[in-house]
This record gives structure tokens, sequence and C-alpha cells, in this order.
């Protein structure tokens, strides 16, 4: 399991409230707009190609700063390589993949309410296979969260009848799934530290998404330069940024701390979905995620434990 780092400190104790702030304002934006830069990259890169770049980057610059830090990667014949390497194809490889070809067709906005999520199907997985029970309130905040899921499948009167790119939302809802899956792995996976474990799932992706993209072929044009950009953006930003602010936010403030940032990027992402694309501002997606926020909220443990799953990125 992935530890905050050397050292374990409570939570504040080291952090100063004004250092937060700047680094959950800053985590909020970065998580927040990831989506934005993903709805414009596909516009103009292979889904699999852009997921491949922003991993390569991104596994290059986390590395840097893993080794910066002093850390030193295992030997390859540690078992870790083996366990966090398969935890980088299950939480960053297949939901960028998934997330990308569903936001071909569906808005930022959106898509950052489903992956959102993500907790209340972890509450249900974990129940099966971490000996974590689903308690009454577990199980209400999940019925809450998932009905807000519901609502989002549904037009905008509300009629029982899926909406017509209900396909690539269940895309990024299997997105949302691999996340919970990884989440409710690390918890099995070996002791680590956290940057070290980040950074062998970051090669990991980067290798397989590298190979997946060779395998589909090599685009016959290269991008225009707000392709790139893209790219660049969601490797520097949310890959490699958002992994090294969330590691020194968890190791100087604790999980806990993450647990209230994790509610915010959804609605950035859809002021910037309105505000940047000019998507659709709807009703029905504030419902939804106000109905999704208030099922994780209310299925979240009220005490954490201070060993921290790998990081969900957008």
């Amino acid at each position: 399991m992935m530890k905050p780092g050397p050292d374990s400190t409570p939570v504040n104790s080291v952090l100063p409230v004004p250092a937060f702030l700047a680094a959950a304002l800053a985590l909020i934006v970065i998580w927040g707009t990831a989506y934005t830069m993903v709805s414009v990259g596909v516009d103009y890169i292979p889904p699999i190609w852009l997921v491949s770049l922003r991993c390569v980057l991104g596994a290059f610059l986390v590395t840097v700063f893993c080794y910066a830090r002093g850390y030193r990667l295992p030997k390859l014949t540690d078992k870790r390589w083996a366990v966090y390497f398969g935890l980088g194809i299950t939480g960053m490889v297949a939901p960028f993949w998934l997330l990308s070809i569903g936001q071909i067709s569906v808005d930022s906005g959106i898509a950052a309410i489903i992956v959102g999520a993500m907790p209340i199907l972890t509450i249900v997985l974990a129940h099966f296979f971490a000996h974590e029970p689903l308690t009454w309130r577990k199980f209400t905040g999940f019925v809450i969260g998932f009905f807000g899921i519901v609502i989002l499948f549904l037009p905008e009167d509300f009629s029982l009848a899926l909406i017509s790119d209900w396909k690539a939302q269940a895309l990024i809802l299997g997105a949302a799934f691999f996340y919970a899956v990884t989440t409710v792995a690390a918890k099995r996976a070996p002791d680590t530290s956290a940057v070290v474990g980040a950074t062998i799932m970051l090669i990991s992706a980067a290798i397989t998404s590298t190979a997946m993209a060779l395998y589909s072929g090599i685009p016959e044009t290269m991008p225009p330069a707000i392709g790139w950009w893209m790219a660049v953006g969601l490797g520097v930003g949310s890959t490699a940024i958002g992994t090294i602010l969330y590691l020194w936010v968890v190791e100087k403030s604790g999980p806990s701390a993450m647990a209230k940032i994790n509610y915010f990027p959804p609605l950035i992402s859809v002021l910037a979905g309105v505000w940047l694309l000019s998507e659709e501002f709807t009703y029905r997606a504030i419902i939804a995620l106000v109905v999704i926020l208030v099922g994780v909220a209310l299925s979240r443990p009220r005490r954490r434990k201070r060993t921290v799953p790998p990081t969900p990125l957008a």
C-alpha cells in the first residue's frame, strides 16, 4: 500500500494554511480543467495517442521529481514493479483512454461529474474485495450518488428514455469504475512510498499506452499546434504537477485533506466547459452534480487512515 512518505505528519502540523490553500486551489484548477483539455485534444489527436503523449511526459517529470527528492526506484526483480505496473494500467491507461474516447461526444463538465462518482463505486467494491463492510450509511450514500448518475443518462425533461450519447457516457462511467478498482486494489499492494508507487505507475502507463498507440497506427498527419498544447498541458499539468502536488499535500496534511479538495474539480470543469468551450449549461447537470456530491459525502467514512491510494487523475 502506498504510504504518504518518509514522515507521517498530523493534518496541517507542517503545511501552513496559506500554502495548503494555494496547493488546494492549484489542484482544483489543474484537475478541473484537465477535462476541458481532453475535450479539445481529442478533436486533433487520436485518443490513445493523446493518452500516450500525456503519460510519457508525465512519467518523465515525475521520475525526475522522485530522484530529486532522494527516492530510488526498486530493482526490476522487486515484486512492487509487477503490482504497481498493473495499477498503472488500471488507474491511468484504462481510465484515460475511456475518458478520451467518451469525450469525443460528451461535454467535459458531464465527464467530470460522472468521474466524480468514483468514491461511491469504491465503497461497493471495497465491501466485496477489501473487507470494508457496506454500512447503511455507506449504502444510502451509494444509492443517492447512483441516482445522480442516472439523472445524467436521462433527457432534459427527465422522461424515461436514454440520451443519444449514453454509450459514450457509459465509457466515462467505465473510467470511474477503473479508478475505483485501482483504489481498492492499492490497499493490497506492497508497502512503498507514495512517490515511488506513483512513479512506477506512470512509467507503466507510458510504456503501455505508447505500445497501444503504435499498434493502432501512426497518424498520417501531424496535429496542429493546439493539439500539441493540449497534450503538453495534460502531461505537465494534471499528470505531472497534479501528481506531485497531490503527493506533497497528502504527505504534509494527510489524506483527509484531499477528500475535501476532490469535491471541487467537477464544478470547475463545468464552469470551464461553459466559459471556454461554450458547452451548454443545463440544470440536469447541476442537479446531478449536487446529488452525486451528497452521496459521496454521505458514503465517506468518518475517520480516514493515513495510507494513501493512487491518485485518481483526470
